[in-house]
């Protein structure tokens, strides 16, 4: 199974988003804080409607204590990121790998880029900063997942 980390996110209807993805595609989502708004169940249950029932969340109170977890349980860090120079298509995903996106404002610090053991992009046209989080989530989330045979 592949699992999305939410870097601190910002924007309760992209949190919304991407859970409801997670919940459709079978994977587990990390939430790390703080995040830029109230991740209480019922803010949550908000955004993501009625999937929230079909999803598994683990909420991290901080960067480090997610990252003590993750190193404790052996998962592979993927970052998607614009600083990236691997396109997430040449990269190789592993059953257990976990899916980072940053804050939809400012991405992640250099400390988390650091952390990663690997570092994917989406290909843009020239000129173009980025895309939305949740997209961005859906469409690497989606590769992974055929690599993996899952979808």
């Amino acid at each position: 199974m592949l699992r999305l980390a939410l870097y601190q996110p910002d924007i309760p209807q992209n949190t919304g988003t991407m859970l409801r993805l997670a919940a459709c595609l079978g994977v587990a989502v990390e939430i790390i804080e703080p995040a830029g708004f109230d991740v209480s169940d019922r803010h949550l249950r908000r955004s993501g409607l009625d999937y929230l029932d079909h999803v598994a969340i683990t909420r991290h109170r901080s960067y480090a204590s997610f990252e003590a977890w993750r190193r404790e349980a052996g998962i592979r860090l993927v970052l998607a990121t614009t600083a990236g120079s691997v396109p997430y298509t040449a990269h190789a995903f592993r059953d257990g790998d976990c899916l980072m996106v940053g804050r939809e404002s400012a991405g992640v610090p250099d400390a988390v880029h650091a952390d990663a053991d690997a570092r994917v992009t989406i290909p843009m046209q020239a000129g173009m900063r980025s895309l939305n989080v949740a997209v961005a989530a859906g469409m690497i989330l989606g590769e992974g997942l055929r690599q993996l045979g899952s979808l």
